[in-house]
């Protein structure tokens, strides 16, 4: 078990993707994305999402980040940010939020 304290720890926030290709370089299929957090910050992550999104379906659509992990190299990419999701049968399905929310507010 971790105390609430432990969670607090966590910092998640809403950004929007802007930009998505593939990291042609990772040993698994995966995507760099661009990611904007509000008030100018833009991070990068590498992430498995290639088997139910394109890059089209990701440009524009609001996903759920934890912002304080400490960066990761995956082949050229720094990934700065983890992306959640969940790991069904079909590939790993991103959590989202169901309105539209401003870019950086933090999860709760």
């Amino acid at each position: 078990m971790i105390t609430k304290e432990d969670f607090e720890k966590i910092d998640m926030r809403i950004g929007t993707i802007i930009d998505a290709s593939i990291n042609v370089g990772a040993r698994k299929k995966a995507y760099k994305l661009k990611i904007d957090l509000g008030d100018g910050k833009i991070k990068t992550s590498s992430a498995q999402i290639t088997q139910l999104y394109t890059p089209l379906d990701l440009i524009g659509r609001q996903v759920v980040v934890v912002t304080n992990f400490e960066p990761i190299k995956i082949s050229q990419v720094k990934s700065e940010v983890l992306v959640l999701g969940v790991d069904t049968e079909d590939g790993i399905a991103l959590l989202s939020v169901d309105q539209k929310v401003e870019n950086g507010e933090k999860i709760y």
